[in-house]
C-alpha cells in the first residue's frame, strides 16, 4: 500500500516570500518498461540554480504561450482531459492540451528527446523558439502517447510556486534524440535511467519522491486509465491528498 504522507524538509517548510499565485507547469515521467523492473529518466539540476539546486527531477517547466498554438497529432485520452479540467482555474480543453504540449516541449529543451511521430513530415507552422526547433526535426508531437497521472501545487509563500501537472510517456514513443543537450553548463547536468527504488534513493525534492511512489503503485496495479489521479496541495499548513 502506498504511504500518502508528505513530510517536507526544513528548507521546504520555510515561508519567507510574499505569497503569489502558482504558475501553470507540466513535467514528464519517461518510463522504460523493456526490462523486468521499469525505469524512469531523472535529470540533475545545475548546482547554481536558486530553485532546487543539485536535485534530481523530471524534465519540466512553465506553460508557455506557444504551447497553446503548437500543432499536434493525436489527442489526449478523454479521461485524462476530463481530469485536467477538474479543480482548474478557467478550465478549457485548449489549456489541458497546452499543458500536455508543455511537458513534451520542456522534455525536448532539457533532454533533447522528441516524443511524437515522423509519419506526417515536419509541421508546416510552429511558434517561434523551441517549438520551431522541434518542428525542424520533422516531428509532430503526439498527445495520445501521454497519460496524466498527478498534480501538485507548491505551498504558499515559497520563493517560486507552480501548479504542476505530471504526465507519463513510454520510452517507446521516442521519435528522435538530439545529443549534447545536457552537460556541465546546462539546466540539467546529468541524465540517469533508474528503477523506482534507485530513484527514491537520489537527492529528490519531497514531492518528486511522492509522485514516484504514486506512479510505481499505479504501474503495479496495472496502470489502468480509470485509476484515480492524486492532487497534492497545502491546506492549513499541511499537505492534503485529493483524487481527481
Amino acid at each position: 500500500m502506498t504511504d500518502h504522507t508528505v513530510t517536507l524538509t526544513q528548507a521546504e517548510r520555510t515561508r519567507v516570500a510574499a505569497n503569489q499565485r502558482p504558475k501553470d507547469a507540466a513535467t514528464m515521467l519517461i518510463i522504460d518498461r523493456t526490462s523486468a523492473r521499469p525505469k524512469v529518466l531523472m535529470g540533475k539540476r545545475h548546482a547554481s540554480h536558486k530553485f532546487m539546486p543539485g536535485k534530481y527531477v523530471f524534465p519540466g517547466g512553465r506553460l508557455d504561450e506557444g504551447d497553446r498554438r503548437m500543432v499536434a497529432t493525436g489527442a489526449l485520452p478523454q479521461i485524462c482531459e476530463d481530469r485536467l479540467l477538474k479543480r482548474a482555474v478557467r478550465p478549457s480543453i485548449g489549456k489541458a492540451r497546452a499543458l500536455a504540449l508543455a511537458a513534451i516541449r520542456e522534455t525536448f529543451e532539457e533532454t533533447g528527446l522528441l516524443f511524437g511521430t515522423d509519419e506526417f513530415g515536419a509541421p508546416e507552422t510552429a511558434p517561434e523558439g523551441s517549438w520551431s526547433d522541434f518542428a525542424g526535426h520533422g516531428i509532430f508531437p503526439d498527445l495520445s502517447a501521454l497519460t496524466f497521472v498527478a498534480r501538485a501545487i507548491t505551498p504558499p509563500r515559497r520563493p517560486k510556486r507552480f501548479d504542476t501537472r505530471f504526465f507519463t510517456v513510454d520510452a517507446s514513443a521516442l521519435a528522435k534524440k538530439i545529443d549534447g543537450v545536457t552537460g556541465p553548463d546546462s539546466e540539467l547536468t546529468d541524465l540517469v535511467w533508474v528503477d523506482f527504488e534507485e530513484a527514491k534513493a537520489l537527492d529528490l525534492p519531497t514531492i518528486t519522491k511522492v509522485i514516484i511512489q504514486e506512479v510505481e503503485a499505479r504501474i503495479e496495479t496495472g496502470f489502468a486509465p480509470y485509476l484515480p489521479v492524486p492532487f497534492y496541495w497545502e491546506k492549513r499548513g499541511s499537505f492534503v491528498r485529493e483524487e481527481l
